[in-house]
């Protein structure tokens, strides 16, 4: 069997890293996408040394235009494409009173995470119906428990991960006569650059109860849910939403 390939966006970090880590470990040939003028150091030799072939394309998937690229990038690297994993994306761009949310900023968070990703999504899932293959075919998109816990305070991210999580929902049901598995990640509080900024917050609210896990979640966890959907093994429960998050989101009195 020929080796199956992924397309990782903003995996050159953080859970998308972790994602891409996961997927070469289980076999899978990757291409990361981020916005970096080249791939983090060591992040090549971190991906080969684990059997896979690596592709970095730079590229920002809230610039519609530059898919058919990145769709050419792995299809040429590859000659297949069997995975896409939706990662990329930004946190609120300001933080507080949603009465005083500026549009522009609004309009630059759903620009890269539900508009890009839509996007991008439609144009790997077109490459995956153009070119059969003996492996499963999945598009797994990270959203986050803000896709239906809300924050005032960024209002405009939970937004843009309630969207998606509908994109997720019709997807799946384009794509389930197709046979491609399509299925929503949530994560909760993950130890990450992007939450470093708030790590004392989160440890008090971990202390508290917050994660009834009692502790935070990390990249890796998100990324072993990624391999093992990815592995097609849960193909029949496409449309689904996992919580990868410690019981957070779970409704509690």
């Amino acid at each position: 069997m020929t080796r199956p390939a992924a397309i990782v966006t903003g995996g050159a970090r953080g859970i998308g890293l972790a994602c891409a880590e996961a997927l070469a470990d289980t076999g899978f040939d990757i291409l990361v996408v981020d916005l970096a003028e080249k791939a983090a150091d060591g992040l090549a030799a971190n991906i080969t040394a684990r059997g896979a072939k690596f592709v970095y394309h730079r590229s920002n998937i809230a610039d519609l235009d530059s898919h058919a690229a990145l769709v050419d990038a792995a299809t040429g690297a590859f000659g297949r494409i069997d995975c896409l994993v939706n990662n990329a994306g930004i946190g609120a761009v300001v933080r507080g009173d949603l009465l005083e949310l500026k549009p522009e900023n609004f309009d630059r968070i759903l620009g890269i995470n539900l508009r890009g990703t839509v996007f991008l999504s439609q144009a790997v899932a077109r490459a995956m119906l153009a070119a059969p293959s003996d492996h499963a075919k999945s598009i797994i998109t990270i959203t986050s428990v803000s896709a239906e816990m809300a924050s005032p305070e960024r209002s405009d991210y939970c937004i843009s991960k309630a969207g998606l999580s509908m994109w997720v929902k019709n997807l799946a049901l384009r794509l389930a006569p197709e046979n491609i598995g399509v299925f929503e990640l949530r994560p909760g509080i993950i130890r990450t650059d992007m939450t470093a900024g708030v790590a004392a917050k989160y440890d008090a609210l971990i202390d508290s109860g917050l994660v009834p896990a009692r502790r935070w979640g990390e990249a890796a966890d998100v990324g072993a849910a990624v391999a093992a959907l990815a592995g097609g093994k849960l193909g029949f429960s496409t449309g689904s939403i996992i919580n990868v998050d410690g019981a957070l989101s779970v409704p509690r009195l």
